[in-house]
């Protein structure tokens, strides 16, 4: 997936509006159906995870014992814009928190999306006093992720009850990120402008067979980009768990 970034320039007020504004744009998930390419990332990011001291890992990082992967996701859909960076999916104040120890895994998935500000999201991601979300679903703009290269900010998501993301595109950091902890499934759309279209609470589906996105509230259906080879990772619960699945490593 190629990144480009926007020139920053430091000496100007704009520039640190654009700066906060995360301008990463992201393209095409190419390599989502070139198994060749697909197969090297793989092998790449496991390298580089098995020579780090420390790996996150999640409670249902593991193998899938369903016979097939899941191909629809239904519910109500949260709404957001564009460049929603990571501090905003989950503070770093929470980066603490550790993801193996199931009671910190399910408290990190009750500070999901708590960095927003209430001005422009009055409705909470959360509900006070709970610890997931009833919405099963994100709808978002374009460069969803950006900022903080953060593996708990899919895991957050994962965390709090959230199946899918549903965006114009991606910081490339945390659509990697999703894959390497199986996470949440992170799905492009065709079309600009859809979250525009959909509102807090409408009931939609995922139909990852289809390649469709639809809202039933809204009587709307849009198209998605195929996941692709990146689709059985996700479901068997990241990068590790896949590897092992397919005999990349024991």
């Amino acid at each position: 997936m190629a990144t480009t970034q926007a020139p920053v320039p430091v000496s100007t007020i704009r520039a640190s509006s654009q700066r906060l504004q995360c301008p990463i744009k992201t393209h095409s998930l190419h390599f989502a159906t070139n198994s060749s390419n697909f197969d090297k990332l793989v092998k790449a990011s496991l390298s580089l995870k098995q020579s780090r001291k420390k790996t996150l890992t999640i409670p249902h990082a593991t193998p899938s014992s369903s016979p097939s992967p899941p191909t629809t996701f239904h519910g109500q859909c949260y709404v957001l814009g564009d460049n929603i960076d990571t501090d905003q999916i989950i503070p770093a104040e929470h980066l603490t928190l550790v993801p193996s120890k199931p009671d910190e895994y399910k408290k990190l998935g009750s500070f999901a999306f708590s960095g927003l500000p209430s001005s422009l999201y009055p409705i909470p991601f959360i509900e006070p006093g709970t610890d997931s979300t009833q919405y099963l679903i994100i709808i978002a703009g374009a460069n969803f992720g950006c900022g903080s290269s953060l593996e708990h900010a899919p895991v957050a998501l994962g965390a709090a009850g959230v199946q899918a993301v549903v965006a114009e595109s991606y910081a490339r950091t945390f659509f990697r990120n999703s894959l390497a902890t199986g996470a949440v499934y992170p799905l492009e759309l065709e079309q600009e402008g859809v979250n525009k279209q959909c509102t807090t609470g409408d009931i939609v589906t995922v139909d990852l067979e289809r390649n469709v996105f639809i809202n039933h509230t809204k009587g709307k259906e849009f198209v998605l980009k195929p996941i692709g080879d990146a689709g059985p990772v996700i479901a068997a619960g990241g990068m590790f768990a896949y590897a092992r699945k397919t005999g990349m490593i024991p």
